[in-house]
């Protein structure tokens, strides 16, 4: 632990043995300064916050558990657990608020758990700059369409559900799933976009109908995780609360003020988006 404090006061990354990542994922910063579990805090309600409205939360959360010394597997165990938390308390009240389409998102969701199987079994064998190599024109790209149509995901304009809107769900699901096993960053915010872009929902209906399929994703991930002993559960725990604030607090906001709040935010996850690809590069 004594390590641990030096490598904060010396500016370094501590050097953790075997024995610390099997025990609890080198977390060992939970117990040796508050400090950095209050800034972990901080940034999942951030964005649990930036989630709620346009997806894109792990952009801000998963960097922070990394700068935080976290081995990746952890990283991604103890974010995924935070965020399924917050997550969970949106979805409701989504649900209770915004007409969403369940069976919609429930095909959707299917779809996207399927893929993002297939997306992490490509990924253990094709490098991941592979695909990263695409995603900045396709963020450009759907930045155009959102900001350059005035009228984009303002009004709802989705009418009876038919066969071609499910299987359309199906396809978005399966594309989006994969890339969320396969690279991940940003994938709620793809899902938000191609709610609107393909069924006419509104942004706050087509988040609605995300936070569903985020949430059954979240669920599968959890467990998988989980199971795996991948998880530093009080952190976990900790961030998740602050992420549940967040959420409910950004899902309120983005229920009263539809495409006008949601608009912005959606811009903001884009360029971080683009940051985050710049940086792996």
């Amino acid at each position: 632990m004594g390590e641990w404090v030096k490598a904060i006061e010396s500016g370094e990354r501590p050097v953790y043995s075997e024995a610390d990542r099997r025990r609890n994922g080198s977390m060992v910063l939970a117990t040796a300064t508050g400090g950095m579990l209050a800034f972990l805090a901080l940034t999942a309600f951030l964005a649990g916050l930036v989630d709620s409205m346009a997806g894109g939360g792990g952009l801000i959360s998963l960097p922070a558990l990394l700068a935080a010394g976290v081995p990746p597997h952890f990283a991604l165990g103890t974010n995924k657990v935070q965020s399924c938390l917050g997550t969970t308390f949106s979805t409701a009240r989504y649900l209770r608020h915004v007409q969403v389409h369940v069976p919609i998102a429930l095909t959707a969701a299917v779809a996207a758990l399927t893929g993002s199987y297939g997306g992490s079994r490509v990924a253990l064998v094709l490098p991941s700059e592979k695909i990263s190599a695409i995603i900045p024109p396709l963020v450009v790209a759907v930045a155009v369409i959102t900001f350059a149509r005035r009228e984009f995901g303002v009004h709802d304009k989705f009418g009876v559900a038919r066969v071609r809107d499910y299987v359309l769900a199906a396809t978005a699901g399966l594309v989006i799933g994969f890339y969320d096993g396969f690279f991940g960053p940003g994938t709620g915010t793809f899902l938000a976009f191609a709610f609107v872009w393909l069924f006419g929902f509104d942004f706050a209906r087509a988040t609605g109908n995300t936070k569903l399929v985020n949430w059954a994703s979240n669920v599968a991930a959890v467990i998988a995780f989980g199971l795996a002993a991948k998880v530093n559960w009080t952190v976990a725990l900790a961030m998740g609360i602050a992420n549940i604030a967040g959420n409910w607090l950004g899902a309120g906001w983005a229920i009263r003020g539809g495409a006008r709040v949601i608009k912005p935010v959606f811009g903001l996850v884009l360029a971080l988006l683009i940051i985050r690809l710049t940086l792996l590069r």
